[in-house]
């Protein structure tokens, strides 16, 4: 099990209420969509952040986390891993509790750093897979 893969971290980021997703699609195909579309129903706040995008699922897009009001409680990745870097230190700077990477995601210097910076840290999981498993 990677040390990214804990229980605990994976049950203190699931105990988020806003959700940033990094990377989130439109296209009903994509798999942040589908997760993003998950999440909401099980009443989470979703934030979708992707600057080529407006609205998503009806929801005012941002273009990044730094323009995201409030608070961020965790930062969901859907980026490729050579993007993560930026995302955390991001992450870091808005004061994100939990940093997210979702499967096929990795970047160990990132998660390092975030985990550094007292940020709860998942990766290559699915947060949708990972809620329904957990709410069970």
């Amino acid at each position: 099990m990677s040390p990214w893969q804990q229980p605990e971290a994976i049950k203190a980021c699931l105990s988020a209420r806003r959700i940033a997703v990094v990377g989130l699609s439109s296209n009903p195909a994509r798999p942040s969509y589908g997760v993003a579309a998950y999440l909401l129903g099980a009443g989470f706040d979703v934030i979708p952040v992707n600057p080529q995008e407006d609205v998503i699922l009806g929801l005012p897009c941002y273009p990044d986390l730094a323009s995201v009001p409030g608070t961020i409680d965790l930062v969901d990745v859907f980026r490729q891993s050579d993007a993560v870097l930026a995302i955390a230190e991001s992450a870091i700077a808005v004061g994100a509790k939990g940093l997210w990477l979702q499967l096929g995601v990795f970047h160990p210097t990132a998660l390092r750093l975030a985990e550094d910076a007292g940020l709860n840290c998942v990766a290559d999981l699915c947060t949708k897979i990972e809620h329904a498993r957990l709410s069970v």
